[in-house]
């Protein structure tokens, strides 16, 4: 008798492989550069280094998605069909470290901090795959809203310009600009003491002489009060507003894989009028390399700070509990039931991309759930489907050419894509939330308002935290941390800690989105 194969464990012809394995990458590639463009740029780091981001940042994704598809001992990977890639919920508190600490340095504080959260990630696995219990509709669908909204802000100045540099609303006038640089020559100049008979002789002209300008107080600056032509030009909204246009357009009449791909595709539509436009060279892509191999700590060696690997680990929790939600749905939607032992393998597969992720200088990594939904509209169950994906991911990442062009893209066309992208992610804690009982239990309603609240104050009063002691600083300026933990102590306040796993199942198959 031939033993029957689960379809999880199917090997498919490698012609189908190839192609399924590509159709994953085409659906998780927006989100997955999305990373590293927006912590890059935050950063205030070269083009080239930006470049070399993406390129590490695709090759981890596809080393990662090896492991978590293939398995790697009986420690590491879950064996399921999974495509991994950058979680969206670090972005916030990479980018608030980034803004403390521009520059390689603090790219190296940011890189030592998601070493030492993966280090702990695979530490606490087991203990994480219990704690779903915690983390019911209430609160995630609360979580992933926050993370959403608070990306949303990101999107938007991409397609406008950032609120503060070269692209600020408003830049110094040149005649004020001018009139301090005078008045400072004056205040710099030094007055030649004239000579005794020549005093004496010229009384009235000594009276008369001008009086020295006091020196020009420390940290004296103008404000911007004339409008910036490189903020919000008519050019960048228009090709924006057609991204978006040709986005909705086809999640509208296309059918199938060509709506799932609807924001690459918007985001190529972008690129090529940009270009027709001549917004958007080729440069970089020409001067860069065809093949080149991704090394670790290229741009940065780690430098470790307790406090920022607390915040990044609180991070992987959340995070790792996600992806247990997505784990034990994907069990339901293969037939294959996710045991602890598997589950726990999972897990640690999360802690072990995120150290991956840091060795290699890009970010921390979970289960893409984009790639989850597509299983269930495809029906292709086979893990080996995105082994395939992982292996083109790799070669992708070798690939600096593609990396270039990537980063080539004008930050407007993205901004056109992001706000797609950001949206949906709140779209879906929104529609987690509206399957929560509010009717039999209006204390859900306290746990999502406080939280959402709370989340919002870093976005909104971004220096409430001036008068605190600056070593929590990057633990309380993360809008999702704080809405995070504040959702899961008021559940707990409420709710107590007696719910079941399946609440939370049936909340990540609503995820598909995020």
């Amino acid at each position: 008798m031939t033993e029957t194969v689960h379809p999880v464990d199917e090997r498919l012809p490698a012609g189908k492989l190839a192609a399924l394995g590509f159709q994953h990458v085409l659906v998780m590639y927006a989100g997955a550069v999305a990373v590293p463009l927006i912590v890059g740029r935050a950063l205030k780091l070269s083009p080239d280094q930006v470049a070399m981001l993406i390129s590490a940042d695709l090759f981890c994704c596809g080393l990662v998605t090896l492991i978590q598809s293939l398995g790697a001992t009986q420690w590491f990977g879950i064996k399921l069909p999974v495509m991994m890639g950058v979680t969206f919920a670090s972005v916030a508190p990479m980018v608030a470290m980034a803004n403390s600490n521009p520059g390689v340095a603090g790219a190296g504080l940011i890189f030592g901090s998601i070493i030492g959260a993966g280090v702990i990630s695979i530490l606490i696995a087991p203990v994480v795959s219990r704690m779903l219990r915690y983390f019911p509709p209430v609160v995630t669908g609360t979580i992933i809203a926050v993370i959403g909204i608070s990306l949303m802000r990101i999107g938007i100045n991409w397609i406008f310009g950032n609120p503060f540099g070269p692209t600020a609303p408003s830049v110094v006038n040149p005649d004020h600009a001018k009139w301090l640089a005078d008045v400072g020559a004056l205040a710099n100049a030094t007055v030649t003491p004239a000579a005794p008979a020549a005093a004496a002789s010229a009384p009235v002209a000594a009276a008369s002489a001008p009086a020295i300008v006091p020196a020009i107080p420390k940290g004296l600056a103008l404000v911007g009060s004339v409008p910036n032509p490189k903020y919000a030009p008519l050019s960048h909204i228009g090709i924006a507003a057609l991204v978006l246009a040709s986005i909705l357009l086809i999640a509208k009449y296309a059918r199938g894989f060509v709506a799932n791909i609807s924001v690459l595709l918007g985001i190529i539509v972008g690129g090529v009028v940009a270009t027709m436009a001549g917004l958007m060279s080729f440069e970089k892509v020409g001067k860069a390399a065809w093949f080149d191999v991704v090394l670790p700590f290229e741009i940065a060696a780690p430098a470790f700070d307790p406090i920022l690997i607390l915040t990044m680990s609180l991070v992987m929790i959340v995070v790792m509990i996600e992806s247990t939600g997505m784990f034990l749905a994907l069990g339901d939607m293969t037939g294959k039931k996710v045991d602890q032992k598997m589950l726990t393998a999972g897990l640690r597969t999360d802690g072990l991309g995120t150290l991956i992720g840091g060795i290699f200088n890009t970010f921390p990594y979970t289960s893409f759930s984009q790639n989850v939904g597509l299983v269930g509209v495809t029906g292709v169950r086979s893990r080996f489907v995105c082994v395939a994906g992982g292996v083109i991911l790799i070669v992708l990442g070798l690939l600096p050419k593609m990396a270039a062009l990537v980063e080539s893209l004008p930050t407007f066309v993205l901004g056109g894509a992001g706000l797609v992208m950001f949206g949906m992610v709140a779209a879906t804690g929104i529609r987690i939330l509206s399957n929560v009982d509010y009717k039999t239990n209006r204390n859900n309603l306290f746990i999502v308002a406080i939280s959402i609240g709370i989340g919002m104050i870093p976005l909104i009063a971004p220096n409430f935290k001036q008068w605190m002691p600056h070593s929590i600083h990057p633990l309380i300026e993360s809008g999702i941390l704080l809405a995070s933990i504040t959702a899961v102590a008021l559940n707990i306040y409420f709710n107590g800690a007696d719910g079941d796993t399946s609440d939370a199942v049936a909340a990540a198959r609503q995820a598909d989105a995020h």
